[in-house]
């Protein structure tokens, strides 16, 4: 019961995520009864862990759920304080029941959620690949961009890339079943389609960092290739996707879009046949020493960027970026958000100890900002959390996520290899976080309390 459980705590995000992700009231409120039932489920057949970090993550998360439930008090709106203290107990509730109940299969976190991850985004794609059998809902806002099912592009590119970086990982590991790599090396190919075409430049920089983190913690001959085969199957995806209009931009008649996307599916395929195969050799042995291995993640880093620009057509631009599905987004550094930082830093600066309420930040653009947009977040967990929470939100969910980190340095004492992917992909969201909206997205930020409940189950003192 403890195993069916905690598939089925893996299994969660991915059936919220065609929900618009859990954004709205009706499906956040259905996602917290799922979380109080696998609670109760995991407090009747699960050992209570030992690590003090395992209950103080979830802790810190519920009193600050609390903070945010007083902050109505001082809100501009309450109705979106409450929704934020609802959001944020749906997340102490989910951590809780997570580090109950992943214990019981910690070998299956990374597959089962790098594949639960290509069920969302290869939704997505085969909504452009497959045009005239699956029917999607294509939104004005995302001009063009991948957006579905969670109906935010930038969500989109964060869930592709935490599932690359575990498909990537368990590629590389060679205490894995060959099936096993051959399965998640190929989901690598669709997931890399998938974030170049959310063309969110965030997520190029997240996934960087994240496959970096991969190769530092993981410094093996087996891991550093596949790696470099999983991107480099990525390239050639999202170039020849880049090609045709249809996929990159919804765009083009019925029957163009059909042959696109059929020619689209072909390539698709061999190039996971290719990684597939790759999956089934023996891996080689050995390990990289560090110093090469950090000049080597640092270089893999700014070439996945400077390789997604290339492949998308970009050139320099010192211009506002274009809209939608547009490659010249991803050589340009221009945005919004530097805008809405700044109105976010200057309301903490006013409000230091309290901040303005949760959801008052869009109240704060609304009257600060310099540029029509109707933005309602800052897009950045921290600064967000300052200017809305104050100081004591900052101090809690500081010691929430210190709480993790102290949870990921255990594990990766205890048993290195068997944490460097989930630290790799829980420090590409904590990134992706810091310049965007993923804390109010539960099917994108249940993922990450999944692997940090997995760290934490990694960190408990053996027998």
């Amino acid at each position: 019961m403890r195993r069916v459980a905690a598939v089925v705590a893996l299994a969660g995000p991915t059936a919220l995520a065609f929900f618009s992700g859990g954004y709205f009231d009706e499906a956040r409120l259905w996602a917290g009864i799922a979380a109080c039932a696998l609670l109760v489920v995991a407090g009747l057949v699960s050992p209570l862990p030992r690590s003090p970090w395992a209950w103080a993550a979830p802790a810190m998360l519920g009193l600050l759920a609390g903070w945010i439930w007083l902050s109505a008090g001082w809100a501009p709106l309450e109705g979106a304080a409450i929704a934020d203290a609802q959001r944020v107990a749906l997340y102490a509730v989910a951590l809780l029941a997570a580090t109950l109940l992943l214990c019981a299969i910690p070998r299956a976190v990374e597959p089962l959620l790098g594949l639960g991850a290509l069920v969302v985004v290869g939704y997505g794609i085969a909504g452009r690949l497959l045009p005239g059998i699956i029917d999607q809902d294509v939104s004005r806002t995302a001009l063009g961009r991948l957006e579905q099912p969670l109906t935010y592009w930038n969500a989109v590119g964060a869930l592709a890339a935490i599932g690359f970086a575990l498909g990537a990982r368990v590629l590389g590991d060679p205490t894995r079943p060959p099936w096993l790599r051959a399965l998640l090396g190929a989901a690598t190919v669709p997931l890399g389609l998938g974030v170049v075409l959310t063309f969110s430049r965030g997520t190029l920089i997240a996934l960087a960092v994240g496959l970096a983190v991969l190769c530092l913690l993981a410094s093996t001959r087996a891991q550093l290739r596949a790696a470099a085969v999983a991107l480099a199957a990525m390239v050639v995806a999202s170039g020849i996707g880049m090609a045709f209009e249809g996929v990159r931009t919804l765009g083009g008649s019925t029957s163009a879009r059909e042959g696109q996307g059929g020619a689209m599916v072909v390539v698709l395929v061999l190039l996971m046949g290719a990684v597939a195969w790759f999956g089934l050799r023996e891996p080689p042995g050995g390990v990289v020493r560090r110093p090469w291995l950090t000049a080597l993640a640092g270089a893999g880093a700014v070439v996945l960027v400077a390789v997604a620009l290339a492949v998308a057509g970009a050139g320099p631009s010192t211009g506002t970026p274009a809209a939608g599905a547009d490659p010249a987004r991803l050589a340009s550094a221009e945005s919004n958000r530097y805008a809405y930082w700044r109105v976010a830093f200057d309301a903490f600066a006013a409000h230091p100890l309290k901040g303005v309420g949760s959801g008052g930040f869009r109240v704060e653009w609304r009257r600060e900002r310099t540029v029509a947009d109707p933005a309602r977040d800052a897009h950045s967990l921290y600064l967000e959390t300052a200017a809305e929470l104050g100081l004591v939100g900052l101090l809690l969910l500081g010691a929430a996520i210190a709480a993790v980190v102290l949870s990921a340095v255990q594990a990766r004492r205890r048993d290195a290899a068997a944490s460097a992917g989930l630290i790799a992909a829980l420090a590409l969201w904590a990134v992706h976080a810091g310049i965007d909206w993923d804390w109010e997205m539960p099917a994108l930020t249940l993922v990450a309390l999944a692997l940090a409940a997995a760290l934490t189950c990694r960190s408990e003192p053996a027998g």
